[in-house]
């Protein structure tokens, strides 16, 4: 199918631009929510013409309450890690969001009763042995510490969001329908935030606006949407792998564009993290591996 020789270019291209994201964000000069909200709501208004064409239905009952919540632990999730990104670089920030498969695991096994395999244990322990060394990084300033705690928030938050909406997914409701629905959560939920902490939504320059679409173009759409929907055509490993590529891409172009050259224990506990985090996908696509 043209859908499948598509799916693999489309993920790498995927990993292109949530690696761009927080750049973009450091270059759009609005506060941390704001763009937050922004995000979700213009991802919102770019793929309702198409759900609208398809003539697709929106999810109803059980599965529109669990797209909601799902779209709120979304909300969350961008809300933390934005704003973290006010605090510290964006090494330190990208690579402790990309814990979120530790967190999954986590969650899944305490709330879930999912099993863990001794090496998706052992990636989990030494991919938070990383983190620890991240979060006393202070060469970014005094307050980098307080930024890592959001991104290890923002991750924890993403983590629901994935164990929230993976049944519905692989339960076969189209990508169009099940994103419109959850960033439209995520912007409903992240409004009365914003609203409450005086950040404007509007009055900005048109550079930072240029920055606002490109955010929701590139990180959004063309990042997590399409993540979504090659899950169909492409390994589930595959797609979650791209997490490994995230952080090294985020980290070369804020060198190359912003300047910003990472502090030696973030690029230390980085690549602990990104070990750990490897032994953890490796482990649990063994476990995910049918009997015999």
């Amino acid at each position: 199918m043209v859908r499948d020789k598509v799916a693999l270019p489309a993920v790498g291209a995927g990993v292109l631009a949530v690696s761009a994201a927080a750049v973009f964000i450091r270059l759009a000069d609005a506060p941390a929510l704001a763009i937050a909200f922004w995000r979700n709501a213009l991802g919102v208004a770019i793929l309702l013409p198409f759900l609208l064409y398809r003539r697709e239905r929106l999810p109803r009952g059980r599965d529109l309450r669990v797209c909601i919540a799902s779209g709120v632990a979304l909300g969350a999730h961008f809300g933390f890690w934005i704003s973290s990104l006010d605090y510290t670089s964006v090494a330190a920030s990208v690579v402790l969001v990309s814990t979120q498969p530790v967190f999954v695991a986590l969650l899944a096994y305490l709330f879930l009763g999912e099993r863990t395999s001794r090496t998706t244990l052992a990636g989990i322990v030494i991919a938070l042995a990383g983190t620890a060394v991240i979060a006393g990084d202070t060469s970014f300033g005094e307050a980098a510490p307080f930024g890592n705690l959001l991104a290890l928030l923002g991750a924890v938050a993403v983590a629901v969001y994935v164990l929230i909406g993976r049944a519905l997914r692989t339960g076969g409701m189209g990508i169009l329908p099940y994103a419109v629905v959850v960033y439209a959560a995520a912007a409903l939920s992240l409004l009365p935030v914003v609203l409450l902490s005086g950040a404007p939504l509007w009055g900005y320059s048109g550079e930072t606006w240029f920055w606002i679409w490109a955010i929701a173009f590139g990180p959004q759409i063309l990042g997590h949407t399409v993540f979504n929907w090659a899950l169909r055509y492409v390994e589930a490993s595959i797609v979650s792998g791209t997490i490994l590529a995230e952080p090294i891409g985020s980290t070369l172009l804020a060198w190359l564009i912003l300047g910003e050259v990472p502090g030696l224990r973030t690029l230390a506990g980085g690549t602990v993290v990104l070990a750990g985090l490897a032994v953890l996908l490796s482990g649990r696509r063994v476990s995910a591996k049918p009997p015999g």
